[in-house]
């Protein structure tokens, strides 16, 4: 499998921590955002949309949107699984990780920061801006890990939660927002610093990283 995608991005990093937990072999090909990469010819035939990630399969096939990916990793490759056994814990897995997927990142992606600047807003009022969604998502993320969580997301194990939770962590971070708030989802961001797939996962280990 090749993974298409760009090494800060928060949905080409859950897709690298949930191909790691699943202890599946890629390779990455980057696509730099930076330089509009995403919208030449050669991406594009890839992804429509111009948008990262992209899961290119031996036999052609590509796959787009981390969250369909991750579905497909989950059902093709159940071991390892990222989900809970039971309907309502899946149910409660996934409308955790929808809280960043849905509620948080798509409104502070680059696309959107852009937009808004375009529309008049400053450097304070686009500040402002990432921090209210990611304070109103972590805040309620807080008490649902809170009440579900043992150690990580959900449970003592690992989960597609967890997978969307450590990018938004990691993003928040570079917009210097204050998580003190927060002792349960850095407790994760901690216990993740040890673990293997989390680790190889992070932006700054990754083939294309440049933070300059």
């Amino acid at each position: 499998m090749i993974l298409h995608g760009y090494w800060r991005s928060g949905t080409s990093y859950r897709t690298r921590i949930a191909l790691n937990l699943k202890g599946l072999a890629y390779t990455q090909a980057a696509v730099d955002l930076r330089k509009g990469q995403q919208k030449s010819d050669a991406y594009l035939a890839h992804n429509p949309q111009g948008l990262v990630p992209a899961l290119e399969m031996d036999d052609g096939t590509v796959l787009t949107q981390s969250p369909a990916i991750l579905e497909w990793l989950e059902e093709q490759y159940p071991q390892t699984p990222l989900l809970p056994s039971g309907a309502v814990a899946r149910a409660q897995v996934r409308a955790m990780a929808a809280v960043v997927g849905c509620d948080i990142h798509p409104l502070n992606n680059l696309r959107v920061l852009k937009a808004i600047k375009g529309l008049g807003a400053d450097d304070a009022a686009t500040s402002q801006w990432i921090g209210q969604w990611i304070h109103d998502g972590f805040a309620a993320l807080e008490v649902l890990v809170a009440k579900h969580g043992k150690g990580w997301c959900y449970g003592d194990q690992t989960t597609l939660a967890d997978c969307y939770l450590l990018p938004q962590i990691y993003s928040a971070r570079r917009f210097n927002i204050d998580l003190s708030a927060y002792p349960h989802l850095l407790a994760i961001e901690k216990r993740a610093e040890q673990h293997p797939a989390f680790v190889a996962a992070h932006p700054d280990q990754q083939p294309d990283a440049d933070p300059a």
